[in-house]
């Protein structure tokens, strides 16, 4: 997988032909997804189509139907034969811990990344245990799907204490949270707001539908100039006065501080790496 996954690339398992396309988009990761994008009747060749792809390429990753389909257990089971599997693998509509069992010891691969989609109250509910599974790299926010269980537009406003619990049962688990794609294609503006939002909320990585919305993704989640030459800053002053709160640039800088200054660094170095 990606040494930094902050952008996840959507491409329909049933359009073979945008592969390529999407692994030029400079996301950090393109997934074939083989749930919603894939009526019933394709299934077959589309997860026919993924594994291929995967065997070509393995920077593409895969999202699974759900664990309580036959499609999903197919695809699970596909996976596991495959010669060579995705690095990443995205299991939708999880509920349960048990899911994540599951699937970690039917792949039995330790170098698959899991990422659970949780979208549904009852995911939420269960969603610091799901985050707990060794297997599990980062936690996906499904916003389409939970804004249709509560009745509510998939926007900001109405997701916004789901969002932010979920980040909270995932940060106890020591695990990041991808946030739901956003929609409106056009809306160049809205795709940044809702951005900085996210990355404000505290989550790592924004999904994506289409390649143009790469870049604005980027912009957002990864550290600015100014982020850097800050956090660079306060490593310097941290440590010349021995790991002990320091005054710096008019602020007080702490341990827990520090601690922020330092994932701005982590993040840096995985970027370069």
């Amino acid at each position: 997988m990606s040494p930094v996954l902050q952008s996840l690339l959507f491409v329909p398992g049933s359009r073979p032909e945008r592969f390529a396309k999407a692994l030029a988009s400079g996301a950090d990761c393109v997934c074939i997804d083989l749930e919603d994008a894939v009526p019933p009747e394709g299934k077959d060749a589309a997860r026919a189509a993924a594994l291929e792809a995967v065997a070509a390429d393995p920077r593409h990753a895969i999202r699974i139907n759900g664990l309580r389909t036959r499609a999903g257990l197919a695809d699970l089971l596909a996976i596991a034969a495959a010669p060579l599997r995705p690095r990443v693998v995205l299991v939708p509509m999880v509920e349960d811990a048990a899911e994540m069992a599951i699937a970690r010891q039917v792949l039995a691969d330790p170098a698959i990344m899991l990422v659970p989609l949780v979208e549904t109250v009852r995911g939420l509910a269960n969603a610091a245990a799901i985050a707990a599974d060794p297997a599990v790299g980062l936690v996906m926010f499904g916003g389409g799907d939970f804004s249709a269980e509560l009745g509510v537009a998939l926007a900001w406003e109405p997701l916004l204490v789901a969002r932010a619990q979920l980040v909270m049962a995932c940060a106890s688990a020591g695990k990041g949270v991808l946030d739901v794609p956003f929609i409106a294609l056009d809306d160049e503006a809205g795709l940044a707001e809702d951005c900085a939002r996210a990355k404000a909320l505290g989550m790592v990585a924004k999904a994506a539908i289409h390649p143009a919305q790469i870049a604005a993704i980027h912009t957002a989640f990864r550290p600015s100039a100014t982020e850097l030459e800050e956090a660079e800053a306060a490593a310097a002053a941290w440590a010349e006065a021995g790991g002990g709160a320091v005054r710096f640039r008019g602020k007080m800088l702490e341990a827990p501080v520090m601690a922020r200054y330092n994932k701005i660094l982590a993040l840096k170095e995985k970027i370069d790496a």
